[in-house]
């Protein structure tokens, strides 16, 4: 199973002889491509929708890869799994408030995980921030470009650790220190961002006045500084 730049970051990130659930499956891509390059012993493709639940179904079997090793399941994020069940959970392609979301919504799941392996589509900061104040903490971090769009790949595993600063979690406390070859683009596109947002507020004296316009204009500073490295 040949897998595009985006998706094989992730499967570079999930420890090798985990039992690995791929959630939001879609068509099951990840979680062949995680047994056939001895990532993963077992994997759980779990998605919501009947249609990807269908192509990861045809995907498992076109491989010629059994149930016992590539379990299909069809249900709401985590409640496809069992306690204990997998140790490596691996969400990619939507935000990361919904990542949050799901995370939350099956405690006793996301209890007895050790490792998380996320592409947050957006919310990166939010989601960045909720690992910190739930227990996890992020071992490492890339940048991938795949169809001309920068995607951000986080690894966190279990145990508490002190919250980065916010400019940190903005950024990428693991990019910030790694420095990849697409870093500079990612803050320059963080930069954009931000200076569209302080230039909406510079509209309206309402907003001027707000605590948040102070806020932005000193993230905005912030960027422009990491820029000069």
């Amino acid at each position: 199973m040949h897998l595009d730049d985006r998706l094989q970051a992730l499967a570079d990130f999930v420890p090798e002889g985990s039992r690995a659930a791929d959630i939001g499956t879609d068509h099951g891509y990840l979680a062949v491509a995680l047994l056939q390059q001895g990532k993963a012993d077992f994997v759980v493709a779990g998605d919501l929708n009947r249609g990807p639940y269908e192509a990861a179904k045809r995907t498992v079997h076109e491989n010629a890869i059994g149930e016992e090793q590539i379990s299909v399941r069809i249900g709401d994020g985590l409640k496809v799994l069992q306690p204990g069940e997998v140790d490596t959970v691996c969400i990619a392609g939507m935000g990361g408030i919904l990542m949050n979301n799901i995370l939350e919504a099956s405690p006793e799941i996301t209890a007895a995980l050790k490792t998380l392996v996320l592409q947050p589509m957006n919310g990166a900061p939010e989601l960045r921030e909720w690992l910190y104040e739930h227990d996890w903490h992020i071992v490492d971090e890339n940048l991938v470009i795949d169809d001309g769009r920068i995607y951000e790949i986080i690894k966190a595993e279990k145990g508490s650790r002190r919250k980065p600063s916010g400019l940190d979690l903005l950024v990428g406390p693991k990019l910030w220190q790694k420095k990849p070859p697409l870093l500079r683009h990612h803050i320059e596109a963080l930069l954009f961002q931000q200076r569209r947002i302080l230039s909406g507020m510079e509209k309206s004296e309402r907003a001027k006045g707000d605590k948040r316009f102070a806020q932005v204009k000193r993230r905005v500073r912030a960027l422009e500084e990491r820029l000069k490295w």
